[in-house]
């Protein structure tokens, strides 16, 4: 007789039913005539630690034990943990590196689905943690492991990740509950309970089929004393082909292929074979730098990301036509979990400006347009703007998004695109350039379109400085010290959004800082009740 509880630690973040889950296993345990226990630790936020909660299944039924009761304990013990199940893969290495599961001993079951940290978003650059390093962590410290995203299942099926997961747990085996007994207690719970069952459904299939792999091969492989298989992340969608695919390195065609069909979509056939002639000039030039390909065609791997992100910018005809869509529609109704007798109305907030507007105008009109908006910045307003809610469930709302959508005509008429478009030109030059005279060269600047992200401020701060890097070291001084003065200035500038470490790399390298941008002062009175004689007025 087994005299030892089966442990189990479940890490769910806010609002993904954590507590929901515990009680289904406690509920499930009673149900089927076994003891347990489940105490919870909550975190001190969502993101800066989850709460936990711990479970113990004494695995026999109360009806054998004669009479006696088994001692449970309180709190998980680091490295003596049976299993562990969580729905966030950055948390499971938290929970890892934290000592709580064994390399011998413990079983995890993780979602391969992310969300990002505070830190991860505030950086510039991809501040986003490796999930290979995350995934290495988890196989080496586990005595086998389960991954998939679980987010994923619980949107396809209409229900919350709590419900994947107590799938997962099932199809497991960890404890020795019948499939019946989890699904008597799920279906128990009322409303919601359909959709709760085709998550559990969705995950039990996965993790059951995924053990009887790993044990057939384990058998197979015991004599030679191989290693367990590790748990397998689900397919990649393959990406679209399309005709000029072949004319591009096997090593360049994922990434080509992506951004054809999002510059297709964006603009048109013609936009899109302009995309693709600008990435065979930079195929040519790195051929004739490379001619043996031992570098794997990177940069013009780089730039058939890049270019297609920069030449695809965001302007409200885009946003229009995002926000307008039937997909997304779908989505917010799977988001909010609305059945067929609700009601959903969905509205959208807009302030579009003068830029806005003025990049749809042609350059005359628009000139015209921004030069009454600096002058009225210049005395002291703000800078114009114009407040919109539209109801997007209104045959009104959706019309007009769908009109102003349908503006792509216009855009390639408008000051912005023609701005965009010889910005564009420029660092393509530059990387065509830089690679001639050296391959290294030419991939820094190539590398160098990371700069271009964010919309507003953001997105014509990295254009400030992508072209300001470009003119000022790319074109001087040895290829190999440009190539490493420009990779100085990129990093400098994505760690730095202030800019006070670029400027500084730039002087380091013998280049001009960035020149200094004049920003209009507002001079407001305060409030009578806080002026005094000597402070009648406050700079913003």
């Amino acid at each position: 007789m087994k005299n030892r509880p089966t442990s189990l630690l479940i890490c769910a973040l806010g609002g993904e039913g954590g507590g929901v889950l515990t009680e289904w296993l406690i509920d499930i345990a009673r149900h089927a005539g076994y003891a347990a226990q489940a105490t919870s630790i909550p975190g001190v936020a969502q993101r800066t630690g989850a709460t936990t909660y711990y479970i113990e299944v004494f695995p026999v039924p109360m009806k054998d034990l004669g009479g006696k009761r088994p001692v449970f304990s309180l709190n998980p013990v680091p490295g003596a943990l049976d299993a562990m199940v969580s729905s966030e893969l950055l948390e499971t290495a938290r929970q890892v590196g934290n000592g709580m599961t064994a390399p011998d001993r413990t079983l995890v079951l993780t979602s391969s689905a992310r969300t990002l940290t505070t830190q991860e978003r505030m950086k510039l650059g991809d501040g986003r943690t490796d999930p290979a390093d995350l995934l290495k962590l988890v196989r080496q410290f586990s005595r086998a492991h389960q991954v998939f995203d679980m987010a994923a299942i619980a949107k396809e099926c209409g229900t919350v990740v709590s419900a994947v997961m107590l799938g997962a747990v099932a199809g497991s085996g960890l404890f020795p509950f019948r499939r019946e007994d989890y699904e008597a207690v799920v279906k128990a719970g009322g409303k919601g309970a359909e959709a709760s069952l085709r998550g559990f459904a969705r995950a039990f299939d996965i993790v059951a089929q995924g053990r009887e792999k790993a044990d057939f091969v384990a058998q197979v492989l015991a004599p030679a004393k191989q290693p367990m298989p590790a748990g397998t992340l689900a397919p990649q969608a393959s990406p679209p082909q399309h005709v000029h695919g072949a004319e591009f390195p096997h090593t360049v065609q994922e990434m080509f292929g992506l951004g054809y069909a999002r510059l297709l979509e964006y603009q048109g056939k013609d936009y899109a074979q302009l995309y693709v002639e600008r990435l065979q000039k930079v195929l040519a030039a790195e051929r004739e730098a490379d001619s043996r390909g031992e570098h794997g065609h990177t940069i013009t791997k780089e730039m058939a990301r890049w270019l297609a992100l920069w030449m695809a910018f965001d302007d409200i005809v885009r946003v229009a036509d995002l926000k307008s869509r039937a997909s997304r529609w779908q989505r917010v109704q799977g988001e909010v979990k609305a059945g067929e007798d609700d009601l959903l109305k969905l509205y959208d907030h807009f302030k579009p400006g003068v830029p806005e507007f003025a990049a749809l105008l042609p350059p005359s009109l628009a000139g015209k347009l921004v030069a009454w908006d600096r002058k009225r910045i210049a005395r002291g307003k703000q800078a114009w703007a114009l407040p919109l809610k539209i109801g997007t469930h209104s045959v009104f709302g959706m019309l007009a998004l769908r009109t102003l959508a349908g503006m792509k005509w216009l855009r390639v008429r408008g000051s912005r695109f023609a701005v965009e478009q010889q910005m564009i030109g420029e660092w393509l030059d530059g990387v065509v350039q830089g690679t001639h005279r050296g391959w290294e060269l030419g991939h820094e600047i190539a590398l160098c379109g990371r700069l271009i992200k964010g919309y507003g401020s953001t997105n014509e701060r990295g254009k400030d400085n992508l072209l300001h890097v470009l003119r000022h070291l790319a074109k001087g001084g040895a290829a190999p010290e440009a190539a490493k003065a420009i990779r100085a200035a990129r990093e400098a500038a994505l760690a730095d959004e202030g800019g006070k470490a670029l400027d500084a790399t730039l002087v380091q390298h013998g280049a001009p800082p960035r020149p200094v941008k004049a920003v209009p002062i507002q001079w407001m009175r305060k409030p009578r009740a806080l002026a005094t004689d000597d402070a009648p007025a406050r700079v913003q």
